[in-house]
């Protein structure tokens, strides 16, 4: 499987899941995430996908510092509704990092390990997004901004040709390379300038 190269330049995160670890799934619940796994569960690579996994590696600096942060133990929160916006594709790439989620998420055993009450839409703050800490109910805020890296001026022609159907192939392919080459821009380039973190 063909893919950028600058996806295995970009920082993994690295968790543990208890849950995992209680089932046997991995080795004391060591589990790690890279951008070509969210990538792979989105279909795509595209400026919203890298903010998403940015704000949640950001995050969990913050929260966790120096400490593996724990799947299945962060809670989220969206100023968004589920349906507005981009707010559901990032929801996805955070609950594919973090385990969260809104309904859809594991029940738990026991009353222990549930994930499906972890995620909130609709939240009064004023950030991107919310994580907290559910063992110590510290929390920050996540702001995702980048505008400043601009796309190839090159871009919008060859996307109306796309559009139109009216594209080659060669000409598909180039936009692609021009459409990666912000995303790079982004998320490896700039990884620590696009997203700001504050704690609540």
């Amino acid at each position: 499987m063909t893919h950028p190269s600058f996806f295995d330049e970009v920082v993994t995160i690295e968790m543990i899941d208890p849950l995992a670890n209680v089932l046997g799934t991995f080795e004391e619940g060591k589990v790690s995430f890279c951008y070509q796994d969210v990538v792979k569960a989105a279909g795509h690579s595209c400026p919203t996908v890298a903010g998403a996994y940015l704000m949640t590696y950001h995050a969990l600096k913050a929260l966790y510092k120096d400490e593996l942060p724990l799947r299945g133990m962060i809670e989220v929160s969206f100023k968004e509704s589920l349906e507005e916006g981009v707010a559901g594709v990032i929801g996805n790439v955070v609950t594919h990092i973090t385990g969260a989620t809104d309904k859809s998420g594991f029940k738990g055993l026991n009353k222990k390990f549930a994930r499906h009450d972890l995620m909130h839409f609709n939240a009064q703050i004023t950030s991107n997004v919310r994580f907290k800490r559910v063992d110590t109910g510290e929390m920050v805020d996540v702001f995702y901004d980048p505008s400043f890296v601009l796309p190839d001026p090159k871009m919008q022609p060859l996307m109306q040709l796309i559009h139109q159907n009216k594209a080659s192939n060669e000409e598909i392919k180039e936009f692609g390379r021009l459409w990666q080459e912000r995303v790079k821009g982004i998320i490896v380039e700039n990884f620590e300038r696009v997203v700001r973190v504050e704690k609540v």
